[in-house]
């Protein structure tokens, strides 16, 4: 058993193996939160020129072309069905640990493959790993990775050919995703370990590797300011991120070391910058790095380069750049995707040096340890997976972590509101707007549940706070709109609608709601217009098929109609009114078989759906099914 152990592709497959079947769950899990603006709702995701526009335009909220060309075949292949993007990002992440494996072997430190495997199973990367989003870490990682390891090899054999290879696999990285842009103060950091200093040559060697990373990194620094826009993210001042950084490099550190109440968003913090305490965190770090150089000939050597490798990876992410993300929270499980290594094999390195210093006398008791912690790790990081079955479990397990993380309720809430869980969905926007009373989106996600429960009166006062808080925001004019024509208040509503429709043109759902609020003060060749607006934006558009229909019929031309309706139930068959309308204009036609068979599916949807039995009587009595004067059907 010893010699197999010894054997490479058996412990490669032994990570790869453990680290497949502790992430089961995550195989199973669905598309949450951003899943649908990344993947699933992202239409240069679906566009046959996709990949060009990927590439070659600023249509994409941030430049990571690799990654989105990688989504954009997959789409290809699994859909709609998320198991396929979860297995690839499983394993890439397994391909990334065995990497891990070669490269801190290469740099000898002890406990390599434990550090490896460690990494695959820590619970802390779930959130990259368990998210198809973060396809944006998983793949640039192995890209990472593999840059490392060839540029050791270019070190160790001297070949040129390493060298070329090394750079063209890191601009891969970086098209992949530009949160490795630190990785060449990372080979300096390697080639500091292996020589004890860095000499000239080295950094001359550098020097390419830098102009990609301030390249693309400045790419990435625009689409980031213009996905923000005017958005202010932070109030705080240079200071107040200065003292943020230190306490998120500490507040990693501990998750990495006890990964305990992990959350998809924590507690965003309140920095006080006139605080000297505020610093202190900075100050002890800044302290550990001291004594660790002062003592680099010795026992300092170790933490100085995982403590160097730890901080410099996470630069970016320390809050003095804006990130999107940091208006929920300062930190997040996935930033650390790439860091996290640095404190694992300091980990597991110090306690292999013990028992290789000791003489294998603590390697019984060194086993058992090292078995007990993979397996609570697998332990926790199996349950961590299942946080990932879907949108609800995602944000009801966020919430109740962090009770005050407006974004959890609100985006809880809206989950209910789509399952018409509407008294579950108010509790928690109710929840989301004490915590942030001036959102606009939890003004109309709160106002929407409300309608579902038939108060549209309280529905519509949210709608107007929204639109006096934002006024060009069009999802609350159409959202107000809606209110208001269940109050009756119809030319209220349409001037709503024609307000979402001027400052949302894009919208299917403006035109169509438009085109309803037109059609019903009779004006029905411009709702017309609306809906085949509707249909050219959003072809699919089952309820912009239906309505089109039904303004057509209204018009009296009722063959033009039929098509719409038609399409209506192909896309849901489980439409009855469609079904009805469908059956009613055929039956007009003479066509009474054809009638009779759309007559019958809207009963079957709605039994109770009494027009639809008085038709189908009639259409069985002119197709001869059954005699003139006996009734079918009660």
């Amino acid at each position: 058993m010893d010699t197999l152990f010894k054997n490479r592709m058996f412990q490669a497959a032994v990570i790869v193996l453990i680290t497949l079947v502790v992430y089961i769950p995550a195989m199973r899990a669905g598309f949450v939160w951003d899943d649908d603006l990344f993947l699933t709702e992202n239409p240069l995701i679906k566009a046959d020129d996709g990949l060009y526009r990927f590439w070659f335009t600023t249509e994409p909220p941030d430049y990571f072309p690799l990654v989105s060309t990688s989504l954009w075949l997959e789409w290809r292949l699994w859909g709609m069905n998320p198991v396929g993007y979860h297995v690839v990002n499983i394993v890439l992440h397994a391909i990334s640990s065995v990497l891990i494996w070669l490269v801190l072997g290469r740099l000898k430190i002890p406990g390599a493959w434990l550090a490896a495997l460690i990494f695959a199973i820590h619970p802390v990367n779930v959130e990259s790993v368990a998210w198809i989003t973060e396809r944006k870490n998983t793949q640039p990682m192995v890209f990472y990775l593999l840059t490392i390891l060839l540029y050791l090899r270019f070190e160790s054999e001297g070949k040129n050919q390493w060298y070329v290879l090394a750079l063209l696999v890191f601009l891969l990285a970086l098209l992949s995703k530009t949160s490795v842009v630190m990785l060449p103060f990372v080979l300096l950091g390697c080639v500091w370990w292996q020589q004890g200093r860095i000499g000239r040559k080295d950094l001359l060697r550098s020097i390419p590797f830098f102009v990609l990373s301030i390249v693309l990194g400045l790419v990435t620094v625009w689409y980031q300011s213009n996905a923000i826009g005017g958005d202010v993210i932070r109030t705080g001042g240079f200071f107040s991120r200065l003292a943020g950084a230190g306490w998120a490099i500490w507040f990693y550190i501990y998750k990495a070391i006890i990964p305990y109440k992990l959350s998809f968003v924590y507690p965003r913090w309140e920095i006080d910058p006139s605080s000297v305490l505020s610093y202190v965190p900075g100050a002890i770090l800044i302290g550990c790095f001291a004594v660790f150089w002062w003592y680099r000939k010795g026992w300092g050597r170790a933490p100085f380069f995982a403590l160097f490798y730890f901080v410099v990876t996470l630069f970016p992410v320390l809050g003095f750049f804006d990130i999107n993300f940091m208006r929920y929270s300062l930190v997040t499980d996935h930033w650390q995707y790439t860091s996290i290594i640095g404190i694992i094999a300091l980990s597991i390195g110090v306690g292999a040096w013990i028992v290789q210093r000791w003489q294998g006398k603590f390697q019984k008791l060194s086993i058992v340890v090292a078995g007990a912690v993979v397996s609570v790790l697998c332990v926790l990081t199996w349950g961590q997976c299942h946080i990932y079955k879907n949108v609800e479990a995602l944000w009801r397990d966020t919430a109740s972590k962090n009770p005050n993380a407006w974004l959890a309720h609100n985006n809880l809430g809206t989950a209910l509101l789509d399952q018409g869980r509407f008294e579950e969905a108010v509790f928690h926007c109710s929840e989301a707007l004490r915590i942030n009373p001036n959102h606009v989106k939890i003004h109309c996600a709160l106002g929407t549940a409300l309608a579902g429960q038939g108060r549209p009166e309280e529905a519509a006062r949210h709608f107007f706070e929204a639109i006096r808080i934002e006024p060009n925001y069009a999802e609350a004019h159409n959202d107000l709109g809606r209110a208001l024509n269940d109050m009756g208040r119809f030319e209220e509503a349409l001037g709503h609608f024609a307000q979402a429709v001027k400052l949302k043109p894009g919208s299917a759902e403006a035109h169509a709601n438009l085109g309803v609020g037109l059609a019903r003060t009779g004006r029905l060749n411009e709702a017309t217009s609306h809906f085949s607006e509707a249909l050219r934006i959003e072809p699919d558009f089952e309820g912009a098929h239906y309505n089109l229909g039904l303004a057509l019929a209204g018009q009296g031309r009722m063959k033009e109609a039929i098509p719409y309706f038609s399409r209506a139930v192909e896309i849901n068959p489980d439409f009855a009114e469609a079904h009805y309308n469908l059956g009613a204009l055929l039956a007009g036609l003479g066509r009474f078989e054809e009638a009779i068979r759309h007559f019958s599916e809207a009963l079957r949807i709605r039994p109770d759906f009494i027009q639809a039995k008085h038709s189908l009587n009639r259409a069985l009595k002119e197709a001869g099914k059954i005699p003139a004067d006996v009734e079918r059907l009660p």
